[in-house]
C-alpha cells in the first residue's frame, strides 16, 4: 500500500504597496504647512507693543529731548513709504576728506582748477600762529648771531629752522672737538658761553643731539654711537654745570651716523656730518609747526 502523497503548500506572491510614497509625501506637506504657520505667527508685531520698546529704549539710552536718538525711525514695520536720499557726491568724491585736516587745509581737489593757492586754504588761527611761531623762532636767531658776531665768532654756528624747532648746528671740526675725541676745545666753550644767555631764558627745552660721518672711529671709542653720544653729553654738562641751563629743560642723544645732514664722501661732507645740533624744540602745536619752514625759507 503505497504511502500518501503529500499537497505541496502554495506560496502566494507578497503584494506590493504602490502608494507607500503618499505617507513620506504627507509627512512632508505636514512639516512644511508647520513651518509656515511659525513663520507667519513670528512675522506678526503688536504695532503697540513695539512703539512703546522703541520709545522705552530711547529715553533709556539718551535724552531725546536734545539730540535725536539712534532709535528714531518709521512708526512701525517697513511700510515702504520712507525714502532715504543718496548722499554719495555724484563726481565720485566719496571718502574725501573735505574738512581741513588739522591744518586748517580742504582736501586737495584735482578736478577742481579754482584752488590754486593753499595759503588761501588755510585756517586764519593756525597761519597766523605759524607766522607768530616763525617770527619767534627767527628773533632768537638773530639774537645768537649778533652775540657771536660781536664776540668774533661769526660762521661758528650754522642755523636753520625746521618743523622741530630752531637748530644751531656746532660743526665737530678742529673749531668744537678733536679728531675721534668728545673734550671740547676752548672756542666750543665759548660760542657756547655766548649763546647760552638767549637760551636758558626761553620757555622751550633743548635737545643736544650728536653725530657723526661714516668714517670709522678708532682709539677709546669702539664705534661712533658712542662718539657721538659723548660729544653731545660734553656739550649738555657744560650748559648745565656752567652756563646755568636747567637741567629738567635739556637732554641729549647721540644718532651715531644715521642721520646725514648731506650727502657725500668729499672733506666738506664730512665735516657737515660731524657735528653736535642744539634744537630749540617749538613748543607750538604740530599743524602750526608744519608750516613755519616754508614761513621762514631764505631768511
Amino acid at each position: 500500500m503505497s504511502a500518501p502523497k503529500r499537497r505541496r503548500k502554495h506560496e502566494e506572491e507578497e503584494h506590493v504597496n504602490h502608494e507607500r510614497w503618499l505617507i513620506s509625501y504627507s509627512d512632508m506637506i505636514t512639516v512644511l504647512m508647520a513651518l509656515f504657520i511659525v513663520l507667519f505667527a513670528i512675522s506678526q508685531v503688536d504695532q503697540e507693543k513695539y512703539i512703546a520698546l522703541r520709545d522705552s529704549l530711547a529715553a533709556g539710552f539718551m535724552d531725546t529731548t536734545t539730540s535725536p536718538s539712534v532709535l528714531d525711525g518709521t512708526s512701525g514695520n517697513l511700510d515702504g513709504a520712507t525714502v532715504h536720499k543718496d548722499t554719495t557726491p555724484a563726481d565720485g568724491s566719496a571718502g574725501m576728506v573735505s574738512a581741513d585736516n588739522g591744518l586748517g587745509l580742504q582736501a586737495a581737489d584735482p578736478m577742481n582748477p579754482q584752488v590754486k593757492d593753499p595759503e588761501q586754504q588755510l585756517d586764519p588761527a593756525v597761519l597766523a600762529a605759524a607766522q607768530a611761531e616763525a617770527q619767534h623762532l627767527q628773533e632768537i636767531k638773530e639774537r645768537i648771531a649778533q652775540a657771536l658776531v660781536a664776540n668774533g665768532l661769526d660762521g661758528t654756528v650754522r642755523f636753520r629752522i625746521d618743523e622741530r624747532g630752531l637748530v644751531l648746528g656746532l660743526v665737530a671740526d678742529d673749531v668744537f672737538f678733536a679728531p675721534a675725541r668728545a673734550e671740547l676745545t676752548d672756542t666750543a666753550r665759548l660760542v657756547l658761553d655766548v649763546a647760552s644767555p638767549a637760551l636758558v631764558g626761553l620757555g622751550e627745552n633743548i635737545s643736544v643731539e650728536g653725530h657723526a660721518n661714516v668714517i670709522p672711529v678708532s682709539g677709546r671709542y669702539p664705534t661712533n654711537w658712542e662718539l657721538s653720544a659723548d660729544r653731545a653729553t660734553q656739550v649738555l654738562r657744560h650748559l648745565v654745570e656752567v652756563d646755568g641751563m636747567p637741567g629738567h629743560r635739556i637732554m641729549s642723544v647721540g644718532f651715531g651716523d644715521t642721520r646725514p645732514l648731506v650727502d657725500g664722501s668729499d672733506e666738506a661732507s664730512l665735516a657737515a656730518n660731524r657735528r653736535v645740533d642744539l634744537v630749540v624744540l617749538s613748543a607750538a602745536p604740530e599743524q602750526v609747526r608744519a608750516l613755519v619752514p616754508s614761513l621762514t625759507a631764505g631768511a
